[in-house]
Protein backbone atom coordinates (compact mmCIF):
# COMPACT_ATOMS: atom_id res chain seq x y z
CA UNK A 1 0.00 0.00 0.00
CA UNK A 2 2.02 2.94 -1.24
CA UNK A 3 0.32 6.30 -1.11
CA UNK A 4 1.60 9.16 -3.21
CA UNK A 5 2.72 12.05 -1.06
CA UNK A 6 1.47 15.35 -2.42
CA UNK A 7 3.09 18.54 -1.22
CA UNK A 8 0.90 21.19 0.42
CA UNK A 9 2.17 24.72 0.96
CA UNK A 10 -0.05 25.25 4.01
CA UNK A 11 -1.12 22.47 6.37
CA UNK A 12 -3.89 22.99 8.93
CA UNK A 13 -3.41 21.04 12.15
CA UNK A 14 -5.43 21.71 15.33
CA UNK A 15 -6.77 25.02 14.03
CA UNK A 16 -3.33 26.39 13.13
CA UNK A 17 -2.04 27.08 9.62
CA UNK A 18 1.52 25.77 9.30
CA UNK A 19 4.02 26.51 6.51
CA UNK A 20 4.53 23.29 4.54
CA UNK A 21 8.26 23.92 4.07
CA UNK A 22 9.02 23.45 7.79
CA UNK A 23 10.33 20.14 9.08
CA UNK A 24 7.63 18.13 10.84
CA UNK A 25 8.95 18.79 14.35
CA UNK A 26 9.25 22.55 13.93
CA UNK A 27 5.93 22.72 12.11
CA UNK A 28 4.18 20.99 15.01
CA UNK A 29 5.95 23.35 17.43
CA UNK A 30 4.14 26.25 15.68
CA UNK A 31 0.92 25.08 17.37
CA UNK A 32 0.37 27.00 20.62
CA UNK A 33 0.87 24.54 23.46
CA UNK A 34 3.17 22.18 21.54
CA UNK A 35 6.92 22.52 21.99
CA UNK A 36 9.79 20.89 20.14
CA UNK A 37 10.17 18.09 22.73
CA UNK A 38 6.49 17.14 22.55
CA UNK A 39 6.66 17.35 18.75
CA UNK A 40 9.54 14.84 18.75
CA UNK A 41 7.48 12.63 21.08
CA UNK A 42 4.49 12.82 18.71
CA UNK A 43 6.64 11.91 15.70
CA UNK A 44 8.23 9.00 17.52
CA UNK A 45 4.91 7.69 18.87
CA UNK A 46 3.19 7.87 15.47
CA UNK A 47 6.17 6.67 13.42
CA UNK A 48 6.50 9.88 11.40
CA UNK A 49 9.92 11.02 10.18
CA UNK A 50 10.72 14.23 12.12
CA UNK A 51 13.05 15.43 9.33
CA UNK A 52 10.35 15.20 6.64
CA UNK A 53 8.73 18.45 5.51
CA UNK A 54 5.30 18.89 7.06
CA UNK A 55 3.81 19.65 3.63
CA UNK A 56 4.27 15.99 2.67
CA UNK A 57 2.10 14.60 5.50
CA UNK A 58 -0.91 12.60 4.35
CA UNK A 59 -4.47 13.33 5.50
CA UNK A 60 -4.42 10.17 7.61
CA UNK A 61 -1.19 11.21 9.39
CA UNK A 62 -2.62 14.69 10.10
CA UNK A 63 -5.77 13.08 11.51
CA UNK A 64 -3.64 10.84 13.78
CA UNK A 65 -1.64 13.88 15.00
CA UNK A 66 -4.85 15.77 15.83
CA UNK A 67 -6.22 12.71 17.63
CA UNK A 68 -3.04 12.40 19.69
CA UNK A 69 -3.17 16.11 20.60
CA UNK A 70 -6.77 15.80 21.76
CA UNK A 71 -6.09 12.67 23.84
CA UNK A 72 -2.36 12.13 24.55
CA UNK A 73 -2.89 9.59 27.36
CA UNK A 74 -4.42 7.13 24.86
CA UNK A 75 -1.08 7.15 23.00
CA UNK A 76 1.04 6.61 26.15
CA UNK A 77 2.56 10.10 26.11
CA UNK A 78 4.17 10.44 29.57
CA UNK A 79 2.47 12.86 31.96
CA UNK A 80 5.63 14.96 32.38
CA UNK A 81 5.31 16.00 28.71
CA UNK A 82 1.83 17.45 29.23
CA UNK A 83 1.40 21.17 29.87
CA UNK A 84 -1.35 21.00 32.52
CA UNK A 85 -0.75 18.32 35.11
CA UNK A 86 -3.12 17.94 38.06
CA UNK A 87 -5.64 20.50 36.85
CA UNK A 88 -6.93 22.80 39.61
CA UNK A 89 -10.61 21.88 39.07
CA UNK A 90 -10.57 18.26 37.84
CA UNK A 91 -7.25 17.01 39.23
CA UNK A 92 -6.51 15.27 35.91
CA UNK A 93 -3.45 15.48 33.68
CA UNK A 94 -4.39 17.37 30.51
CA UNK A 95 -2.69 18.84 27.49
CA UNK A 96 -4.13 22.12 26.24
CA UNK A 97 -3.55 23.68 22.84
CA UNK A 98 -4.60 26.89 21.10
CA UNK A 99 -7.40 29.05 22.46
CA UNK A 100 -8.17 26.56 25.23
CA UNK A 101 -4.66 27.07 26.65
CA UNK A 102 -5.05 30.87 26.60
CA UNK A 103 -8.44 30.58 28.35
CA UNK A 104 -7.09 28.37 31.15
CA UNK A 105 -4.08 30.66 31.75
CA UNK A 106 -6.37 33.70 32.03
CA UNK A 107 -8.61 31.76 34.39
CA UNK A 108 -5.62 30.87 36.60
CA UNK A 109 -4.47 34.51 36.74
CA UNK A 110 -8.00 35.66 37.67
CA UNK A 111 -8.15 33.02 40.43
CA UNK A 112 -4.84 34.24 41.86
CA UNK A 113 -6.05 37.85 41.79
CA UNK A 114 -9.27 36.83 43.54
CA UNK A 115 -7.52 35.01 46.41
CA UNK A 116 -4.99 37.87 46.60
CA UNK A 117 -1.91 35.68 46.41
CA UNK A 118 1.44 37.40 45.92
CA UNK A 119 1.44 36.51 42.22
CA UNK A 120 -2.14 37.71 41.88
CA UNK A 121 -1.30 41.07 43.44
CA UNK A 122 1.71 41.49 41.13
CA UNK A 123 -0.50 40.66 38.12
CA UNK A 124 -3.16 43.14 39.27
CA UNK A 125 -0.57 45.90 39.66
CA UNK A 126 1.03 45.16 36.29
CA UNK A 127 4.41 44.42 37.90
CA UNK A 128 6.84 41.60 37.18
CA UNK A 129 5.65 38.32 38.65
CA UNK A 130 8.55 35.89 38.53
CA UNK A 131 11.12 37.55 40.75
CA UNK A 132 12.89 39.68 38.17
CA UNK A 133 14.56 42.92 39.19
CA UNK A 134 12.35 46.00 39.07
CA UNK A 135 14.75 48.69 40.18
CA UNK A 136 15.80 49.63 36.66
CA UNK A 137 13.60 47.63 34.28
CA UNK A 138 9.89 47.37 33.59
CA UNK A 139 9.29 51.08 34.04
CA UNK A 140 6.49 53.01 32.44
CA UNK A 141 6.30 56.72 31.72
CA UNK A 142 9.13 59.22 31.51
CA UNK A 143 12.74 58.11 31.56
CA UNK A 144 14.54 58.55 34.83
CA UNK A 145 18.28 58.97 34.88
CA UNK A 146 21.21 61.32 35.06
CA UNK A 147 20.65 64.64 33.34
CA UNK A 148 23.33 66.52 31.52
CA UNK A 149 24.32 69.90 32.95
CA UNK A 150 23.15 72.76 30.71
CA UNK A 151 25.96 75.02 29.51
Amino acid sequence: MSSARNYRYIVRIAGTDIDGSLKTVYGLAEIKGVGVNLAYGICRRLGIDPEMRIGYLTDEEIKRIEDLLSNPSAYDIPSWMLNRRKDYVTGKDMHLIGAELIFYVKQDIEREKKIKSWRGIRHALGLKVRGQRTRTTGRLGLTVGVRRKRR
